[in-house]
């Protein structure tokens, strides 16, 4: 969840569910300040027909899990937990077992009894082999090290045609910059209040949180039709480069165009965003901190966990202050599709290359026999129209079995005899 940098109303309440009973909750208000931290707490065995699992017998046990200590045990906050202890997400549900069910569904008990056979133990050049992440702190990263100049060679040769010139988007592939990242970052703070109203920009110089991320994708991710082919140093010179064109700085010195990238610097790099996201993940601890920050009404929302009567009086509702309705064409809603026209002149395959294959093979930049390059066909049809058509729907190389698409053999094979009819 992006951090909200506008002012958070806070209730004086907090929840209103299941609370702490304790042989102080019938007594006044004064007497419950002066509750003991070793009141034993009278628990109730399940709430909502949900088994309640308790963390401790005392309030002083129990407050680790549910916060500061509070004025009187009654406007302590009972948190659910699951089977193994985990806090359960406020506003979520848990279903147990009961005679055979999950709620409406039936469930296979001896599965949930039965020790999990996960197979055997990963060797270690396996365990390395799989383990290809880049985290925040380094693990992961190797040494090596890439110059802007030669980062903007390897982006010019292999990158440009989906991210555009500079990093600046084309088409549906997403932009890496949007000017200088510290700007930019400030941008992020807007509201679109009136039609011509500047919004946030996001790319990654703006907006990630950690370069790891960039490095780790680039290297597993890109170019997409070759994923994994990249080099240490080429991987080195397009983070130096994008870092460049993001106009940002690392420990004080400015990326420019003969800065040279290693893993010693890398590791200094400190995103404009680094805290604009909550809850915080990182860590072995991530998942325990996400459950306790949204069992926390008071970080979102207008801070009450309220599900009726949540106010009184009238709603106030918020109206559109710059309604748009000059639309054209004027909004309709008719949702039949309209009627495709048919054209005799039209290849079966062309529609499916557009949509699944063109992304790939309308130029050569992508390292496939491109439409309309009649030489490069002929090269690819001496394997024999067989041979093509087992590679288009089994892979080859960088191309992923059936281009990734989900389309039939028929409708592959009329795709290839498309292709190979506008190439000769």
């Amino acid at each position: 969840m992006y951090k909200s940098y506008h002012k958070k109303i806070v209730a004086t309440t907090l929840f209103a569910s299941v609370v702490f009973l304790g042989t102080a909750c019938n007594a006044s208000n004064d007497n419950n300040k002066n509750v003991k931290a070793d009141t034993k707490i009278e628990k109730p065995s399940e709430f909502n027909g949900v088994p309640v699992v308790w963390p401790g017998e005392t309030i002083e046990e129990i407050k680790p899990f549910v916060g500061p200590a509070k004025a009187s045990v009654s406007e302590t906050v009972k948190k659910k937990y699951d089977f193994n202890g985990k806090l359960i997400v406020d506003g979520g549900v848990y279903y147990p077992i009961v005679n055979g069910k999950t709620g409406a569904y039936a469930v296979n008990e001896a599965a949930h009894t039965t020790p999990f056979n996960k197979g055997k133990i990963a060797t270690t050049n396996e365990q390395k082999v799989w383990d290809i992440d880049v985290m925040p702190d380094g693990t992961g990263l190797p040494e090596g090290s890439g110059s802007v100049e030669f980062g903007d060679e390897v982006y010019e040769e292999k990158c440009l045609s989906c991210h555009g010139d500079f990093g600046a988007g084309s088409g549906l592939y997403p932009r890496l910059t949007v000017g200088n990242a510290y700007e930019m970052h400030e941008t992020l703070k807007l509201q679109r209040v009136a039609p011509d109203s500047d919004g946030p920009q996001r790319a990654f110089g703006s907006y990630w949180p950690y370069a790891s991320t960039l490095w780790w994708y680039i290297k597993t991710g890109m170019p997409h039709q070759a994923p994994m082919s990249l080099t240490t140093e080429e991987v080195y010179g397009l983070a130096a480069y994008i870092l460049h064109v993001n106009e940002m700085e690392i420990d004080g010195v400015e990326v420019d165009e003969e800065y040279v990238l290693d893993r010693e610097k890398f590791l200094k790099i400190k995103m404009p965003n680094e805290d604009g996201f909550e809850p915080k993940i990182n860590g072995p601890k991530g998942q325990d901190n996400a459950r306790e920050y949204f069992n926390n009404p008071v970080n979102y929302g207008n801070g009450v966990r309220c599900m009726k009567d949540c106010f009184e009086g009238e709603p106030k509702v918020q109206k559109i202050a710059f309604a748009l309705s000059n639309f054209n064409p004027p909004l309709s809603s008719e949702r039949t599709m309209p009627e495709k026209k048919e054209d005799e002149s039209s290849h079966p395959g062309k529609d499916a290359y557009s949509a699944s294959c063109a992304v790939c093979h309308a130029t050569d930049a992508m390292g496939a026999p491109a439409v309309g390059d009649k030489s490069a066909w002929e090269a690819t049809l001496k394997k024999g129209l067989d041979t093509v058509i087992s590679n288009t729907l089994n892979g080859v190389n960088g191309m992923p079995p059936r281009g990734g698409s989900s389309l039939s053999d028929d409708e592959l094979k009329q795709v290839v005899d498309y292709m190979i009819s506008e190439s000769k």
